[in-house]
């Protein structure tokens, strides 16, 4: 099964692999189709052979392929356990694993009956759910897999930035394409904002037509294999509407950074007409909704950030906020469009945080909202997002909310064009572009 294919470098989650090899929990990558956790398994592999393991200790297996499509639980044991090479550890890498009905019991066996190291990868957090946690509870370290960062679409695309002295003595950043032409970081930056980051359209190149291709297969593969289908081998008939399901997709991306709720959905998609019928009787209700919403959670198409109460101290059981996975489907599905950028912008800030290990929520402050409060073990900062910090309303209505939270941890407000002040009260404004490749 192997390829002569060369895989680009996520040491982001490369190294949190190479972190957990040989140890005994079930190394599990989940994240949105296409994102890159193949890759990853082949990358892991690589390293496995550059260091000292031998081909025949590493069974590899993708049950999207033909190959394995009608395997069982049972059938999978057989398979791997007549791979073992006596006295060897084995590696098993799994992709996909969660079409193989009761998998959880092969891999759990595995476990127990084998000297094995084990990683698999899922599309759907259905694979981490209650019944497969009980199974391997505390067994099993999961490793959240998301699209490009703009640093790695960078590598990806073949641009790269150099430092050099600006006539000013001070430094500039500038960005050399594949062939060595300039560009201007902005330019890379809104080529980012248009595209996205799943890593295949690297492979058909920043083509519009082309780009919308595969997004168009990565979209219909998520719908059709990930919730459909899925719902099917779940026996649960919840999720049986197609048109349904597209037009809340529809909805939670034209509204991503925006409050919302069950309720506010189906009102909406009744009142303008999206749903036949017009009536308020034939809304949805906000159980089918939420049941909608849920599924597009579970399949890493969207995620759902909850409101902190800053002063109160407790996070807010209404009313979160959904960010979209990657901004290159959004493009797909609701066209390019230049309105709405401070919703864009706070999505990629979003994404970012969480590769960079942050727990986010959301921050109220008596009645005012701070885009992000940032939190990991020791460390918390506060962060607002704007497309420009030039006027001098937007820049009250930014710092504002920032102000009213009175504990010392770090704020600061990231924008595209920051203006001349680098601080304001000792609130930091910066660079967004800069920060996100700091």
């Amino acid at each position: 099964m192997s390829s002569s294919r060369v895989y680009k470098n996520r040491d982001l989650y490369l190294n949190k692999l190479i972190a957990f090899q040989d140890t005994e929990p079930v190394k599990v990558v989940t994240g949105i189709r296409r994102c890159g956790k193949s890759s990853l398994l082949k990358l892991m592999i690589g390293h496995l052979l550059e260091n000292g393991v031998s081909r025949e200790q590493i069974v590899e297996m993708n049950f999207e392929s033909h190959e394995f499509k009608d395997m069982s639980s049972d059938g999978l044991y057989n398979y791997v356990k007549n791979l073992v090479v006596p006295g060897k550890r084995m590696y098993l890498f799994m992709d996909e694993i969660q079409r193989v009905p009761a998998w959880e019991e092969a891999v759990n066996a595995f476990r127990v009956d084998l000297d094995c190291d084990i990683y698999i990868t899922g599309s759907n957090a259905y694979l981490l759910s209650s019944e497969y946690a009980t199974y391997l509870s505390g067994r099993c370290v999961e490793i959240k897999m998301l699209p490009l960062s703009f640093c790695e679409f960078m590598v990806f695309h073949g641009f790269a930035i150099q430092e050099t002295q600006s006539a000013l003595g001070g430094t500039r950043k500038q960005v050399f394409g594949p062939n060595g032409e300039p560009y201007d970081l902005r330019e890379v930056f809104d080529a980012y904002l248009r595209f996205g980051g799943m890593p295949g359209i690297a492979d058909v190149g920043l083509d519009q037509d082309r780009a919308l291709t595969l997004l168009d297969g990565i979209y219909s593969t998520v719908i059709v294999r990930d919730i459909l289908e899925r719902e099917k081998r779940r026996g649960q008939r919840q999720i049986t509407d197609p048109v349904l399901l597209r037009k809340i997709i529809l909805f939670l991306a034209d509204n991503i950074g925006s409050t919302v709720s069950a309720n506010s959905i189906g009102n909406t998609l009744v009142n303008e007409g999206l749903l036949e019928g017009g009536a308020r009787k034939n809304a949805p209700s906000a159980h089918t909704v939420q049941a909608y919403v849920g599924a597009l959670l579970e399949s890493y198409i969207f995620y759902e950030v909850k409101r902190f109460d800053i002063k109160g101290k407790e996070f807010l059981r209404t009313l979160g906020k959904y960010y979209i996975a990657d901004i290159g489907i959004r493009n797909y599905l609701l066209g390019f469009r230049d309105r709405d950028t401070g919703h864009v912008l706070e999505n990629i800030v979003y994404f970012e945080l969480l590769r960079r290990g942050y727990d986010v929520a959301i921050g109220k402050v008596d009645n005012a909202e701070i885009d992000f409060v940032a939190a990991k073990a020791d460390e918390k900062f506060y962060v607002q997002v704007t497309e420009s910090m030039t006027g001098e309303d937007i820049r009250r209505r930014e710092l504002s909310p920032l102000r009213k939270v009175k504990d010392n941890y770090e704020k600061i407000v990231l924008s595209l064009d920051p203006g001349l002040e680098t601080s304001y009260e000792g609130i930091k404004s910066l660079n967004l572009i800069d920060w996100l490749i700091s």
